[in-house]
């Protein structure tokens, strides 16, 4: 009799993640992806993982380097991290037997929606319509109003990229041609905006339209509404303080006032995980670096394409923050008080993604510049930050430091991508697993503290 082997669902998303990562790695170096010289099993590997964690950092142009083959390889990869191999591998379950485990329910109501007790067939097909819709009319309208700078391919491999906010491109200078149109930048920021609200979010909202259709006044779900409302004030925070900072500064396009509101606009959407620019990232100013680094370690919503600690972490913070400052035992969102456990899991997530952030951040300095003096290394520390918010966040901005990265550098943004996309969830799901009751309690005493 063989002994069955039985595979932790925790473990399922890194196996999965890691197996396309490792495809497509090998589908990448072959000669048919790419379109001149060959490329390296490292660099092939870094385009992989920056495709499946759905970042959009590159080390050679997408559109140039790569083949048609290459191209669609890389956007295969896009659109499985996008929507989660998680996703994909319980879709498989329930065509296969039309039914899914309790362990697999729920590891995959954790990861796609605040409430694990959920119709998996249904919710499951609706992402997939839903995807497929959203992604087709984007891409027909980035077609229509692209006025022949987009071919139905690069249309299509745009719309997908956007609304799994992977920030690839087959323009070598991304979007930054098509900063003053306000059609496209809006048709992409809406692309943008919707695969980082998480597809119970999506879903929601579906179901709250139909019925108002039908004339009932349905209301949205706290966590729905907690979700869109931080979603907007953090893009108009953005927005306002980015446009400031450009346009006090000089340095952004100045070809008028209102191009520069639709670029600062357009960056704060993007910076929120989608990595595509309209504005050069490397002359932007230090202050809209620094905004531009905080959306990016927010991120978007739970079970969305986005990364990050996403907005409810956020969201928990400042209300545990207020409270304590006001002197409330509860931290009040909306109609609502957070539950202790939630707060403190949101409380230990940004300790967690913060210092996995501050020591990427040493890891780079010492493998990009660790031998040069200060005076001859301005800025670098700046840029290795950004560049490692960036991958933590899946987002693919950057300063420029990416194509001069050294093979150590390339390797710890490999594993960042890798963690970024995968290490919150993990780590939460791993903390909630183990997290056992305690039938004592310590004695305690005072400390002076500050």
């Amino acid at each position: 009799m063989k002994a069955s082997i039985r595979i932790p669902p925790l473990a399922l998303p890194i196996i999965f993640f890691a197996i396309a990562i490792a495809c497509g790695t090998i589908l990448l170096h072959s000669r048919y992806s790419v379109s001149a010289a060959g490329i390296s099993w490292l660099n092939a590997m870094f385009t992989a993982a920056s495709a499946t964690c759905v970042t959009g950092l590159i080390v050679v142009d997408t559109g140039s380097f790569f083949t048609r083959f290459g191209q669609t390889v890389i956007l295969g990869l896009i659109q499985i991290g996008g929507l989660g191999i998680m996703t994909f591998t319980s879709l498989a379950f329930y065509l296969r037997r039309n039914r899914v485990s309790l362990t697999d329910r729920i590891a995959v109501g954790q990861s796609l929606l605040h409430d694990p007790s959920f119709h998996l067939g249904r919710f499951l097909k609706n992402i997939f319509i839903w995807t497929l819709l959203i992604e087709a009319t984007g891409g027909a309208l980035i077609l229509g109003l692209g006025r022949g700078h987009f071919s139905p391919y690069s249309a299509v491999f745009h719309a997908i990229s956007a609304f799994c906010n992977a920030g690839f491109s087959l323009k070598s200078t991304s979007l930054m041609t098509e900063a003053g149109d306000l059609g496209l930048n809006l048709i992409f920021m809406t692309l943008i905006i919707l695969g980082g609200l998480g597809f119970s979010v999506i879903v929601e909202i579906q179901s709250n339209a139909v019925a108002r259709l039908r004339g009932e006044r349905p209301r949205l779900s706290w966590y729905s509404s907690t979700v869109i409302s931080t979603s907007i004030f953090l893009i108009i925070f953005g927005w306002v303080t980015i446009f400031l900072s450009e346009y006090l500064s000089r340095a952004g396009s100045h070809a008028g006032v209102p191009r520069d509101l639709v670029t600062s606009l357009f960056q704060s959407v993007t910076c929120r995980t989608a990595g595509f620019n309209s504005l050069d990232i490397g002359s932007m100013t230090n202050v809209s670096l620094l905004i531009m680094m905080t959306l990016m370690f927010i991120g978007g919503a739970p079970g969305s394409c986005a990364g990050g600690v996403k907005v409810t972490t956020f969201r928990a913070m400042i209300a545990f923050i207020t409270s304590r400052i006001k002197g409330r035992d509860q931290a009040v969102i909306g109609r609502y008080a957070l539950e202790r456990e939630t707060r403190n899991r949101a409380v230990i997530l940004i300790i967690f993604a913060f210092t996995l952030v501050l020591v990427s951040t040493l890891l780079l300095n010492i493998t990009e510049g660790g031998d040069i003096p200060h005076n001859q290394a301005r800025g670098l520390f700046l840029e290795t930050m950004f560049e490692t918010v960036s991958a933590f966040g899946t987002v693919g901005l950057s300063t420029g430091l990416t194509h001069r990265l050294s093979s150590a550098g390339k390797t710890i943004i490999i594993g960042l991508m890798f963690i970024g996309r995968l290490g919150p969830l993990i780590f939460l799901a791993a903390l909630q697993e183990m997290s056992r009751e305690q039938f004592y309690r310590w004695p305690e005493d005072k400390l002076l503290i500050g």
